[in-house]
């Protein structure tokens, strides 16, 4: 964690973003060049293309999913839709054909049936497992040391296509993407974008006929990705992908950056605010007449104008917050082991932040400090801010050293407290 004091000093708001030394390694991974030189010439540009040669792990990403990894979760782990897609000759297959109950005691009838998924996969179908920053370990792991890298929201699925097949047609993503290959070689054609920085509201399949006309022309790009090497691609790039001689695993994380459009959305519905924009229009106003809504438009333009420029930046920081924290989960806490260290702290126990923790620390009236976690806020006395401070900017602390707090009972309250609210971790 680090500290950030706005300009209000060092008495106003503080705000924690996860810091870990992880998260450079995690984007290194990723990347065949220096950090500023991938944000200055490539984060949200142009293409990169880093071989496994210009990588710093000889092993590729393997530990993070390997295909016997795959068949672990498509056999043994009672997945569920939407966690796995799959797509063939271009198109989704009805989930209905590889799913249903998983016997007794399991009734649950979205569950993946193996012997379905290896019909298909055996026919020529792509898998998709989807959500993987949520349910394979070291991908959650991982997601929340890149994301941290990235100050993003993450997402990972895993594409396993048989020799020789195509999951998708050319199309674009309306998101960042690292495509990490994992096993086998797939060949990819990239194509400059049709729609520069699409929206998440603007998908490829409105722009279809552009799409199929810009695929047809050269390729920016035409590279067969080989196991370690790693691709990125800034939303709106168009690409196909197929697998070569022998089947292909790859890693897709998809990264969900906010745009200045979301500063417009927020904009937008702060503006409800004002008066002059909630008026109705004139009686009898017909809104299909032009000349009848010039007037009105000019005036709520005027009214929009005005209103903005006195918007309040800290009014549209928190309503980004509120998209922006709940998107990327913090590490996860194991309950029953909390409880346990619950259960037996002490002095000389060591807790410390819970890793990928967003937050703010401020000063209320009445001598109390809040700490704002993503989905609340939690009051406290004003007494406990230097502790706080210590604990969520530091690493590890004993609870005994906790500081501005009159006795070690005092500090075994908070340090419980900050337990049970998944704020601290056994250390």
């Amino acid at each position: 964690m680090t500290i950030i004091d706005p300009p209000g000093g060092p008495d106003a708001t503080r705000q924690g973003r996860p810091a870990d030394p992880s998260a450079a390694d995690a984007l290194a991974r990723c990347v065949s060049v220096e950090p500023a030189k991938f944000a200055a010439a490539h984060w949200g540009r142009a293409p990169l293309l880093s071989r496994a040669d210009e990588l710093p792990n000889p092993d590729g990403f393997t530990d993070l999913l390997s295909p016997a990894d795959a068949d672990e979760l498509l056999s043994r782990r009672g997945l569920r839709t939407p966690f796995l897609r799959v797509a063939k000759d271009g198109q989704l297959v009805p989930a209905a054909r590889y799913t249903g109950g998983g016997g007794a005691g399991a009734e649950i009838t979205d569950q993946v049936l193996d012997e379905k998924v290896l019909e298909l996969y055996a026919s020529g179908a792509t898998l998709v497992l989807q959500g993987l920053h949520r349910t394979w370990p070291a991908l959650v792991d991982f997601a929340r040391d890149l994301g941290t890298a990235l100050a993003q929201p993450l997402q990972v699925n895993a594409y396993l296509t048989p020799a020789g097949s195509q999951g998708f047609a050319t199309h674009y993503d309306t998101h960042d993407v690292f495509v990490l290959q994992v096993d086998g070689r797939k060949h990819w054609r990239i194509h400059p974008p049709v729609l520069p920085d699409p929206l998440e509201k603007q998908p490829w399949g409105g722009r279809a006929d552009e799409v199929a006309a810009t695929a047809d022309g050269p390729a920016a790009l035409d590279v067969v990705l080989a196991p370690g090497d790693a691709l990125y691609l800034p939303r709106g790039w168009l690409h196909s992908a197929q697998a070569q001689e022998s089947a292909s695993l790859h890693l897709t994380v998809g990264i969900r950056a906010l745009t200045r459009y979301a500063l417009v959305e927020e904009l937008l519905a702060l503006a409800a605010e004002d008066p002059r924009l909630r008026a109705g229009l004139p009686f009898g106003t017909d809104v299909a007449d032009p000349d009848a809504i010039e007037p009105e438009l000019t005036e709520t333009v005027e009214a929009l104008r005005d209103w903005l420029l006195r918007a309040d930046p800290a009014a549209v920081a928190a309503r980004l917050r509120g998209r922006a924290w709940p998107a990327a989960r913090p590490a996860p806490i194991r309950p029953l082991a909390q409880a346990a260290a619950l259960a037996a702290l002490d002095a000389d126990s060591r807790i410390a932040p819970r890793p990928g923790l967003r937050w703010q620390l401020s000063t209320t009236t009445g001598h109390r400090v809040a700490l704002r976690l993503p989905d609340r806020t939690i009051t406290l006395p004003g007494t406990c801010e230097p502790a706080l401070r210590t604990l969520l900017t530091g690493t590890v602390t004993r609870v005994g050293d906790l500081p501005g707090l009159d006795d070690d009972a005092d500090r075994l309250v908070l340090a419980r407290r900050l337990l049970r609210e998944a704020v601290a971790v056994p250390a």
